[in-house]
């Protein structure tokens, strides 16, 4: 490795470490360990020199494959979604990947499938943002990085639906968009989100409005499992709505989701 690209990818990793914004923990190291190895600095420093990235700032999310980062781009603050090569769950990835008919041709390597789902991540959200709904636009991805628009406001990003204290009538308002949302995805992108739930949908808190995030799993209707993961969505929605007086049925919610296909032909 030449000398001058080792200097390089050791000013980034000062940089994140200086850079490292408000919030620190006992976790930093392991974060740092298990995030910041050699070919993700790389990446992170390619992405800088190309001027998408020009300051790394704090984690902001930490999820079962992915840490998210904030940063400063080109246009204001966006974020920064890192896959960890080294403890992403391989093998659950392979289930969705595997059915895919965009991603036939891909290895059984652990790092092709997580530079795979980092791309079809990026064309997932691509493909809901096109079809009309609301989720983190996708800047571009390298590797295991995705660059997408930050869902939030001076660093701070809008908290998830579970974290929401909703009034009944907010709680119907936004679950009717959840319900368009999934029809439009099934419709219009032919996508199962394949995930959703409280976990997985932001909420703007000026006027509510829920944000689709997490969308690498999501999966085409061609993937064999495609109607069991809806199925399992509409469970968790309507499951977690039922606490604020939504009464639906799972099975009904399903029906009415598939059925605009049907009709649609």
């Amino acid at each position: 490795m030449k000398k001058a690209f080792v200097t390089k990818v050791h000013r980034i990793d000062t940089e994140i470490d200086k850079m490292r914004m408000r919030r620190k923990d006992t976790d930093t190291l392991k974060v740092k360990e298990n995030v910041f190895d050699i070919p993700t600095l790389k990446s992170l420093y390619n992405l800088s020199n190309k001027g998408l990235i020009r300051a790394m700032g704090g984690s902001i999310s930490t999820g079962k494959e992915a840490n998210v980062f904030l940063a400063d781009g080109e246009d204001g603050e966006i974020a920064v979604k890192i896959y960890r090569i080294s403890t992403s769950t391989f093998n659950t990835m392979e289930d969705y990947i595997l059915g895919d008919p965009r991603f036939k041709n891909i290895r059984h390597k652990k790092h092709d499938i997580i530079f795979a789902w980092t791309r079809k991540e990026f064309r997932n959200l691509e493909r809901a943002r096109n079809a009309g709904v609301r989720v983190p636009t996708p800047i571009i991805t390298e590797r295991n990085i995705l660059l997408m628009e930050f869902m939030g406001e001076q660093g701070n990003p809008y908290p998830l639906l579970k974290e929401i204290a909703l009034e009944n009538e907010d709680a119907q308002r936004i679950f009717d968009t959840i319900v368009e949302y999934m029809r439009v995805l099934y419709m219009d992108a032919n996508l199962v989100h394949a995930d959703l739930s409280e976990y997985n949908i932001m909420i703007n808190p000026h006027d509510l409005s829920p944000i689709l995030i997490d969308m690498g799993q999501s999966v085409t209707l061609e993937h064999s499992h495609a109607n069991d993961f809806l199925h399992r969505d509409v469970q968790n929605i309507a499951r977690f709505f039922k606490r604020f007086g939504v009464e639906t049925s799972p099975d009904e919610l399903y029906s009415f989701i598939r059925s605009k296909e049907q009709i649609k032909k």
